[in-house]
């Protein structure tokens, strides 16, 4: 990496090497750090210098204790254990912790802010390990140049005029080659091991994305019986990295052998012609002993110098994919969202050989409710999405009041519409923090637990919660698995009604629920959206009798529209829906009938197991 490279990488990390708003503290902390480093200076020049004074003296026999005193209390002073680091780390500690904490959230923010498509084609354990290898590494980039690389070059400038004015230009001549040396073939190792670096770095996030992935997906290993398929791809990862990271310990050996060699070959040098100095008598033995104390001590950050170039090195590796993360272009800002929702010849892509959606274009007028019925696969849920702003179509647009969507922003846009997913996945905490989850943007101290409840009756679940031995507070394990899938659906649909959005969008939101509870459901949904721009997708026009307006959705193209009643009159292809609509009303009128004497014996908390036993065969012969 050439020099104009390093500096346009610094220029390009600044906002993280340096976050804006340091604590009045921190200022404080960082004067003092490198009132140390300053101290630190001063103090490698004294300790050669007293040392010779203290060899000089018990050869002149002229020794007293104040001078080992005197070394003794610099040498206190001195060292990465020394009293002036111990000051220097103490100091330093909360404005490295504040660093990292400020590019921790700044990246955790950006994430969140990319659209549904970055992360749909990213693994979340290779995204989970680019954040933290990149969080530490602007901490340990800012200590190394700070307080590794600066003092080095400043030891080496001293030590350079030290030798040629205290001994002669030969002496400085020694330190000044030594030092080249030592510098270039740090520089040029370090760019052959920073290869095997990377390398090493791609199968570890490779590595890790697998274990995760297969970890995240394990109830579909066990149903495939692919455990030992799954074992072996990790351990073939796992091999494939260790052998890249054999090569990065290699190259990281030998780059250490050469340093050392460097050094040991520069303090030969200058050894032997100290020895022909003393031997003619132009310097005594404490002149030998200030050299050989000083080029120790100075090459002991010069090694540090070595080894903060390489982390240097590193560390931009480490930052090379979190960069590539922060250059991916967030959603953009603001607007506000009334209810008007148009689609105008919208057509979508995934990629660009499958075709999903073709010129679409449909109004959905504020305060009213459209259904979107149609086979699976035909590009209802991807009108959802689209309208989310998880995608962005291929050509037409989508606009709320007028404004084309592309103008707002999503996270604006998003606090008003409110989603009752088909696929309802939980955080893995309580069951009160999964409804509470809807009012997460306004905070949830703003959410009580009356307004909980409330949304948890309406959605019917209320009753099946407080019979829990935990109540609201049981924990729903990962994704929900501890609960059925219409628990979680139901949970879902408590979420977004106290969430109170404006625009109501339900994705098959009652397929995982039984007969009885999806008629209450349906109910208290039809309540809900009241008033309130709603779109619904489904796959029966008998769940959607109540739409003003069914659209008719097949290969991507709006085939026919209109009310329940015209698209039975109209659609010879629809009749067999009218018949299946019979039969789910009479299932359903007898799955009430049931249920409302188990209600009448005193089986209230009976209810959910009544109608999951009693009517799912009859439900489930006509859905």
């Amino acid at each position: 990496m050439s020099l104009s490279d390093f500096f346009a990488r610094l220029s390009q990390l600044a906002p993280f090497l340096f976050p804006h708003q340091l604590p009045r503290s921190n200022y404080i902390y960082i004067a003092l750090c490198f009132a140390m480093l300053a101290l630190g200076r001063w103090v490698n020049i004294l300790v050669p210098t007293q040392y010779k004074n203290v060899v000089n003296n018990i050869t002149d026999h002229t020794l007293v204790s104040a001078d080992v005193v005197a070394f003794v209390l610099l040498k206190v002073l001195q060292g990465d254990i020394g009293l002036l680091q111990t000051v220097h780390d103490f100091c330093w500690t909360p404005v490295s912790q504040f660093t990292t904490r400020a590019v921790a959230v700044r990246i955790f923010t950006h994430l969140h802010s990319l659209p549904l498509e970055f992360h749909t084609n990213r693994k979340t354990g290779e995204i989970l390990r680019i954040q933290d290898r990149g969080v530490s590494s602007i901490e340990s980039l800012l200590s190394s140049i700070l307080f590794k690389i600066l003092p080095t070059v400043a030891d080496i400038t001293i030590a350079c005029f030290y030798f040629s004015f205290h001994f002669d230009l030969y002496f400085g001549g020694i330190v000044i080659l030594t030092m080249t040396a030592y510098i270039a073939s740090t520089i040029i190792l370090t760019e052959w091991h920073k290869q095997h670096r990377r390398r090493s770095n791609n199968y570890d996030n490779e590595m890790e994305a697998k274990a995760v992935d297969s970890l995240l997906n394990h109830e579909t290993v066990k149903h495939n019986n692919a455990e030992v398929f799954e074992v072996r791809v990790y351990a073939e990862a796992m091999q494939k990295y260790q052998s890249a990271e054999w090569m990065n310990v290699v190259s990281l050996n030998v780059l250490r052998s050469v340093q050392n060699c460097s050094m040991q070959i520069g303090m030969l040098i200058g050894c032997l012609l100290c020895t022909r100095r003393i031997m003619s008598g132009d310097m005594t033995v404490g002149d030998f002993v200030l050299y050989l104390a000083y080029l120790n001590q100075m090459y002991a950050p010069l090694n540090w110098f070595g080894n903060s170039y390489r982390l240097i090195q590193k560390n931009f590796v480490d930052m090379e994919r979190m960069l590539e993360v922060l250059a991916e272009a967030p959603e953009c800002t603001d607007a506000r969202v009334q209810g008007d929702i148009e689609f105008r010849h919208v057509t979508f892509y995934y990629n660009d050989h499958v075709p999903i959606l073709k010129d679409v274009s449909f109004k959905v007028p504020a305060g009213s409710t459209v259904a979107l019925v149609g086979p699976s696969g035909s590009g209802k849920s991807t009108i959802l999405k689209l309208l989310y702003r998880f995608y962005e179509p291929t050509a037409g647009e989508i606009t709320l009041d007028g404004r084309n969507i592309r103008d707002l922003s999503p996270r604006r846009l998003r606090s008003h519409l409110g989603m009752v997913p088909q696929d309802t996945t939980l955080f893995n905490d309580t069951i009160r923090f999964n409804i509470q989850y809807g009012q997460a943007g306004a905070g949830f101290d703003a959410v009580s637990l009356s307004e909980i409840e409330e949304s948890a009756r309406s959605a019917q679940i209320h009753h099946k919660i407080i019979s829990l031995p935990e109540g609201y507070e049981t924990r729903v394990g990962e994704r929900g698995a501890r609960l059925s899938g219409g628990e979680r659906q139901r949970i879902a649909i408590a979420r977004t009604i106290l969430k109170n959005p404006r625009v109501v969008l339900l994705d098959e939101a009652t397929s995982a629920l039984d007969t009885y509870t999806e008629l209450k459901i349906q109910s208290a949904l039809q309540t809900m959206t009241q008033n309130r721009t709603t779109l619904i997708v489904a796959h029966r026009l008998s769940t959607v009798i109540h739409a003003d307006l069914i659209l008719v959705i097949k290969d991507g193209h709006i085939v026919e529209r209109g009310s329940h009643a015209e698209l039975l009159t109209d659609s010879e292809g629809l009749r067999e829906d009218q018949e299946l609509t019979t039969h789910y009303y009479n299932a359903a009128a007898a799955a009430a009938r049931e249920a409302a004497t188990a209600l009448q014996t005193g089986l209230d908390s009976g209810v959910d197991e009544v109608s999951s036993t009693s009517v799912s065969t009859d439900s489930e012969s006509y859905e």
